[in-house]
């Protein structure tokens, strides 16, 4: 009990003035004044952050599906492409041009052609093959606007797509936005327990809920005669999580025809239903007490 109090911060003093800057005190209402503040003209309603220990193991497809699931129940979903490095969500859903300026201040992010609201750094860019070559306080602090100068309205769920594996970007995620959970996303091979153990201590270290773990490329599926072929060996997800204590959400395929659609933008004509199990766990992630 004594450990559950320090990692959520002790009552505010009674003469607590409310200036964090200068108070000592180890308080659950200084602990809130960490996040940014979002967008005066927004309300998100749950914020997820989908993360990985190493690159290359699908995070991008993993959030755009889930989104794409999600909104098909009826939710109002955002994705912010935190990944400004290495930015694919636009892509993913045929998305291009540069965000207009809001009206009354701030940038609109682009809406697909099911209503998902997108914000990311190709977005903004009038060539996409052009490199960010910004040093990581420039991209951390680029992170930070896309929740504090975008008008994002009114949201059910904001998925964000973070870079791969503990640095600046996913730090200042952590630190600067209030998630109500991060999915880790990993691959079936033998460094499987090294990535996860990464992603899994550095969110007890920020005290961030584990919604659970996603393995993509788990098998690739044969065409003919639908056996399923472990390309990358058996899987070791279920033993590392429960190593962890953390669910596994789904063992998603390779699938070929998937990655065609993301390529050519139409993402959200996936008509397989990989993603069910990853969205009722968004669905049922309780909301965090700030």
């Amino acid at each position: 009990m004594a450990e559950e109090k320090e990692m959520q911060g002790a009552e505010a003093p009674a003469e607590c003035t409310h200036d964090c800057s200068t108070c000592s005190a180890n308080c659950g209402s200084k602990k809130q004044s960490m996040f940014e503040p979002i967008n005066p003209m927004s309300m998100v309603g749950k914020v997820i952050g989908v993360v990985s220990g190493k690159g290359g193991v699908g995070k991008s497809m993993v959030t755009g599906l889930s989104a794409v699931e999600l909104r098909r129940r009826g939710y109002k979903v955002g994705i912010m492409d935190a990944d400004i490095t290495g930015p694919s969500i636009p892509k993913a859903f045929g998305l291009d041009g540069i965000c207009e300026a809001a009206p009354l201040g701030g940038i609109l992010p682009k809406e697909t052609k099911t209503g998902i609201e997108v914000m990311s750094v190709n977005l903004l860019l009038e060539d996409v093959t052009s490199p960010v070559v910004w040093r990581g306080p420039v991209i951390a602090g680029t992170v930070k606007q896309f929740w504090t100068d975008v008008v994002w309205g009114d949201l059910d769920c904001m998925l964000i797509d973070c870079p791969p594996g503990t640095g600046d970007v996913p730090l200042t995620v952590f630190q600067s936005i209030p998630l109500d959970g991060i999915i880790i996303v990993t691959s079936p091979q033998d460094l499987v327990s090294m990535i996860v153990a990464k992603a899994v201590n550095m969110a007890k270290l920020m005290n961030i809920p584990i919604v659970g773990i996603v393995e993509n490329m788990s098998y690739v599926k044969c065409p003919d005669c639908g056996k399923e072929i472990k390309i990358f060996g058996d899987s070791k997800i279920e033993e590392v999580a429960k190593e962890y204590g953390i669910p596994v959400l789904a063992k998603l395929p390779i699938d070929p025809k998937l990655a065609a659609m993301c390529d050519a933008g139409t993402i959200e004509l996936a008509e397989n239903d990989v993603a069910a199990s990853i969205a009722d766990a968004i669905e049922n992630q309780p909301a965090r007490t700030l």
